[in-house]
């Protein structure tokens, strides 16, 4: 596989194949806005993507606008077991794993530029035997790395401001979250999210918040000791050592969302709108991302050698087959992943 007018090379994995995956990958791949600016490979099993569209077609809205899978390129990796639509068991775990580590370590052999992964199920891994937290743990320990990240990126369609929030903790417990948070920690992470902007957006000088732990940032002590204790110490140490940076923080967790929330919706007039967000825990960043950009979110891992994103959906077993999953963002993850791999194709020549 070459490039072509240096044109992004995109392995797109089926994901849970008892899932939306298959569904929400023929409607975006149905879109030839899509992929006209790059060479996607499905990687995953022609057959489960035949049975798909056929159930589709058949016993759904006719109207659906769907590829067909005998004209997508489709690597099929081995699986075995019974795939039930809308039943995530050990079978469909073992399968996604699958399909994950065709593409990773295709990709890292330099076959594929980036990655796009439709969404598995954590407990459908485990059933299989596969104990990881997420499929952002699986990368970065196949590409080997110890720094890396989840990082949310939207194009609002109303202003056409982009999001981005990155996720200091990700799938943890709750109760496990102040014990995980260390300044060492929170300086990855802020070096990640600085060298994300320079180099994926062309972002020199970042205006990036950072939110507080506690409710009202602690309240001086009075609502929590972390911020007092460490956090207000280290990002004033970090604005010493980052005077390019505008570092706002740490800003209460209920009100640093506003002026994000403003610039999406454009119903104020919000000047030089921040341009990244560092979310503490996994909760504080989504639940305000999910609630502006739900059908356009994309979760792309930060830090990797290759370009990763993502759907910011789940499964969504409860839907499987019935032809009413959205695909927009799955579309946004291609369209970002393409727009970042062009980004590095640039940089490297």
């Amino acid at each position: 596989m070459t490039h072509t007018n240096q044109s992004p090379r995109l392995a797109v994995t089926l994901g849970d194949p008892a899932g939306i995956g298959s569904e929400v990958i023929l409607k975006a791949l149905a879109d030839s806005q899509i992929s006209e600016n790059c060479h996607i490979v499905v990687v995953g099993n022609r057959n489960l993507l035949s049975k798909a569209y056929k159930n589709l077609t058949e016993n759904t809205d006719n109207s659906l606008s769907l590829a067909h899978p005998d004209e997508l390129s489709v690597i099929d990796v081995p699986s075995s077991g019974e795939i039930i639509t809308g039943m995530g068991n050990a079978a469909s775990g073992a399968a996604s794993f699958a399909y994950m580590e065709y593409a990773i370590a295709q990709t890292l052999a330099g076959e594929f530029d980036g990655i796009v992964t439709a969404p598995i199920a954590k407990s459908a891994w485990k059933a299989a035997g596969h104990d990881y937290p997420g499929q952002t743990e699986l990368l970065a320990e196949k590409a080997g790395v110890e720094r890396f990240g989840m990082l949310f990126v939207a194009r609002s369609p109303l202003t056409g401001w982009t999001l981005r929030a990155l996720l200091a903790t990700t799938h943890i417990p709750l109760c496990q979250v102040s014990q995980a948070l260390t300044p060492q920690l929170l300086t990855k992470k802020l070096d990640l999210l600085e060298e994300c902007l320079q180099r994926d957006f062309g972002i020199k000088k970042g205006r990036i918040a950072i939110a507080g732990l506690n409710p009202h940032s602690g309240e001086m002590g009075q609502l929590g000791r972390e911020e007092i204790d460490w956090l207000i110490p280290w990002l004033e140490e970090e604005r010493q050592k980052r005077p390019h940076l505008q570092l706002e923080g740490p800003i209460p967790p209920d009100t640093m969302w506003v002026k994000p929330g403003q610039a999406w919706y454009g119903n104020s007039d919000v000047k030089n709108p921040t341009d990244a967000y560092l979310a503490l825990y996994h909760d504080q960043g989504l639940i305000p991302v999910k609630l502006m950009a739900f059908d356009r979110a994309v979760n792309t891992t930060i830090g990797l050698p290759f370009v990763r994103t993502s759907p910011d959906h789940g499964t969504a077993f409860d839907i499987a087959g019935k032809g009413i999953a959205d695909a927009t963002s799955m579309k946004a993850a291609i369209q970002l992943a393409v727009e970042l791999v062009k980004q590095k194709l640039k940089i490297k020549n």
